[in-house]
């Protein structure tokens, strides 16, 4: 997955939640727009429901899926 892959599934109107799958077998949902930030090289998730941040290389990212909306 590039940076502007997933750039554009962030700036989507209207925003659909997803959910990012990395190698290591790690999924992390975006539920919101402002949860995710895509530099260069990285990828950083934030979830404000369990207080937790994930900084990824880009090269983990194996591939996203659409999330329902809940």
């Amino acid at each position: 997955m590039n940076a502007d892959a997933l750039r554009d599934l962030i700036r989507r109107e209207p925003f659909e939640p997803f959910a990012i799958h990395l190698s290591s077998g790690e999924v992390h949902e975006v539920r919101h727009p402002e949860c995710a930030a895509i530099s260069k090289t990285r990828v950083v998730v934030t979830d404000p429901s369990r207080d937790s941040v994930l900084v990824c290389n880009l090269l983990h990212v194996t591939s996203v899926e659409f999330l329902q909306m809940s």
